[in-house]
């Protein structure tokens, strides 16, 4: 589980991340695209874990 406590603590810092790049900026700016992505892939490994300890 100390896994999933950190992947936990990586989504929380990135989306904190990506509402900071995002202010004053459009959503295809390539700032905003590129953390957007991160927050996302982090989002699939967690949903990655979580179908594997369902199993």
């Amino acid at each position: 589980m100390f896994q999933l406590d950190g992947l936990l603590n990586q989504i929380g810092d990135l989306r904190l991340s990506t509402l900071e790049v995002q202010q004053n900026k459009s959503y295809t700016d390539p700032e905003v695209v590129a953390a957007c992505h991160e927050l996302h892939a982090a989002l699939d490994r967690y949903e990655g874990i979580m179908m594997r300890n369902r199993k």
